[in-house]
């Protein structure tokens, strides 16, 4: 459990951190089916995706302590699932985005009970006493 929650902050730090930077540099052509949506939405794009690179420098700076900590887990998960209440309040507000989002949208939902499991996991085996051998 704490080699996969280790991974998982690994992967996702990355993922967030190579994302983010797309839409840094991208702007609107990072946005699926919004390319042209306007100089307003490219800087609201390039400044989110600034912010997502921070988030995923955070779960990088989580996957590096030893023990991970279960309470930043725990509020990098939490973040992640107020990003899916967002989206999920845009549908409800404005429609179907476009399937790409939903897609997201399945994947922020998905993660953050797996983060919740597994926030303690590296900090449980860490507390773990050393048996001693005869």
């Amino acid at each position: 459990m704490s080699r996969a929650l280790r991974a998982l902050a690994w992967v996702t730090g990355i993922a967030c951190v190579a994302i983010g930077l797309f839409h840094v540099i991208a702007g609107n052509a990072a946005i699926p089916g919004e390319s042209d949506a306007g100089a307003t939405i490219d800087s609201l794009g390039r400044f989110f995706g600034a912010i997502f690179t921070g988030y995923g420098l955070a779960w990088l700076w989580a996957a590096r302590q030893h023990p991970v900590p279960a309470h930043a887990v725990r509020w990098l998960a939490a973040v992640f699932l107020l990003g899916a209440a967002g989206r999920l309040l845009s549908l409800a507000t404005h429609g179907w985005p476009h399937p790409f989002q939903v897609a997201l949208t399945v994947i922020e939902l998905a993660l953050p009970p797996i983060w919740f499991w597994l926030a303690d996991a590296d900090e449980r085996t860490t507390r773990r006493p050393v048996q001693e051998t005869p």
